[in-house]
């Protein structure tokens, strides 16, 4: 038995002012998500999917539900596919009027290898690449899609 996992990024959310939200909850998708959502439950179709794992988070759940529709099959929320720890989260990101033109900041920033200022990368290779096993598993032979985030992804 061989299964294919997909591993897709949550869609487009509704950010206006730029904060880097990370693990708080309340983050949902914008109009643009929502229709990268219903994108992606229509090109899964062509999938005979046995599982579906997703990050706890709102944006992904709303990603994952156009998929569970369209293969009526239930979600598996799974925290490992969780957005990355950051200590920078809830503050405003953008370059020039963000949080790193704080002298403050730039303590955090020392290494760019652990990172020094969130969830080491280790780390997350580790817990995702658990979660994917597990999802690959769970489709007993059949395709996966877990729904994550961008830098657990990467």
């Amino acid at each position: 038995m061989s299964s294919t996992v997909h591993v897709v990024r949550h869609g487009e959310v509704h950010n206006p002012e730029k904060i880097l939200y990370g693990r708080q909850p309340g983050w949902y998708l914008s109009d643009r998500g929502q229709e990268m959502a219903r994108t992606i439950g229509e090109w899964s179709k062509a999938l005979d999917l046995g599982a579906l794992h997703v990050s706890p988070l709102q944006r992904a759940q709303e990603t994952a539900a156009p998929i569970a529709a369209a293969h009526n099959i239930s979600i598996t929320t799974d925290e490992r596919l969780i957005e990355a720890a950051n200590i920078f989260e809830g503050k405003p990101f953008g370059v020039g009027d963000g949080v790193l033109r704080h002298p403050a900041a730039w303590k955090h920033l020392w290494n760019p290898w652990k990172p020094s200022w969130g969830e080491p990368y280790e780390e997350q290779i580790n817990r995702m690449l658990a979660a994917i096993f597990a999802a690959r598993d769970a489709a007993n032979g059949k395709d996966a899609i877990c729904v994550s985030h961008q830098l657990p992804i990467w």
